[in-house]
């Protein structure tokens, strides 16, 4: 690890300042840096402190009814405020699944969503994999049972984010500010593909700093899910998560349906084919089965996690049943 300075800016724009020079970064909740910083990924002279500056660690809901939560509330603070589980119980669920209670008491929102992708191939400082610049995706014709199924190529990552499927699903907001001004992305845009910039995930540009997290009042009747599916309970990433958003009328009839899916593409994978089986109709376990099929219609496993299909299905099926309240009738 190299060594590195501690700076405390006196403000968001003398933040966006120092963060505009490539040997400084930007210092949250510091788990994934402090990964980065040892597998020397990451080699600043100078990390920013962003937890002095006012308002960043803060949940608050505006006049408009929108739900506006600062990129440095702590995991376990968003999965247990009270706002968040009235309303946006799949993010609530997110939360709660990341990590650790150790972990979430210390990582940050901002840093969930920012974190650097989990691939061995990108963390062994040994291999110069596509994605840090060299000429190779290892994880084609390598060890690649938690790589990507669906939207792959021409590097294979999955997407880290406990939090970005659901945030997707609630069609939310991320507020950016930087030396250029403030600008607003719907989180379904923000992120992107590797056939788009193989080196990044995200569209912040250099200097910018995550300022908000903007969820819009769900419509009247909204239900809503995340699950996951990992190979232990204890601390591990998941290999399937799902969250799915319902505006449910009496009688079952979905008005709006938004389906994501977590760990099987690079970036949080909405699926609308999906989600035009659900919406328009009655729920029924058979259109969630519909659904689940239309999910990973486009699925393109690599040699060794085709596994992830049918799980992925599965999940689909149950948390679009487990939101329409029809799961313990089917399940």
């Amino acid at each position: 690890m190299n060594r590195f300075a501690v700076i405390a800016p006196a403000d968001l724009r003398s933040a966006a300042r120092m963060l505009a020079r490539p040997d400084h970064a930007a210092l949250a909740g510091g788990v994934d840096l402090l990964d980065l910083l040892k597998q020397n990924l990451a080699a600043p002279a100078n990390l920013v402190n962003l937890k002095g500056l006012a308002g960043l660690d803060l949940i608050a809901e505006a006049d408009d009814g929108v739900l506006r939560i600062g990129p440095l509330v702590k995991l376990s603070a968003l999965a247990a405020h009270p706002r968040v589980h009235a309303h946006y119980m799949a993010l609530a669920e997110a939360a709660g699944e990341a990590a650790t209670p150790q972990i979430r008491n210390l990582a940050t929102a901002g840093g969930n969503l920012l974190q650097r992708p989990r691939c061995w191939y990108f963390r062994n400082p040994d291999v110069n994999c596509l994605k840090k610049g060299g000429d190779r995706c290892y994880a084609v014709g390598g060890l690649n049972r938690y790589h990507a199924i669906l939207g792959g190529g021409p590097s294979f990552i999955v997407h880290p984010s406990n939090l970005a499927p659901a945030l997707v699903a609630f069609d939310a907001r991320v507020k950016l500010a930087g030396p250029a001004g403030e600008r607003v992305v719907a989180m379904a845009d923000f992120f992107t593909l590797p056939k788009a910039a193989v080196t990044r995930e995200n569209l912040l540009a250099p200097g910018e700093i995550l300022t908000a997290i903007e969820l819009p009042a769900p419509p009247a009747g909204t239900r809503s899910v995340y699950l996951e599916v990992r190979e232990k309970q204890s601390f591990d990433w998941p290999l399937v998560a799902v969250a799915v958003v319902l505006a449910i009328d009496p009688g079952r009839h979905v008005r709006r349906a938004r389906i994501v899916m977590g760990a099987v593409a690079p970036i949080p994978w909405r699926v609308p084919a999906a989600e035009q089986i659900i919406a328009g109709g009655a729920l029924t376990p058979d259109r969630a089965a519909r659904a689940a099929e239309a999910a990973l219609a486009g699925a393109a496993p690599l040699a060794d996690n085709g596994y992830k299909v049918p799980i992925a299905k599965a999940l689909v099926r149950r948390a679009i049943l487990r939101a329409g309240g029809l799961e313990a009738e089917t399940v």
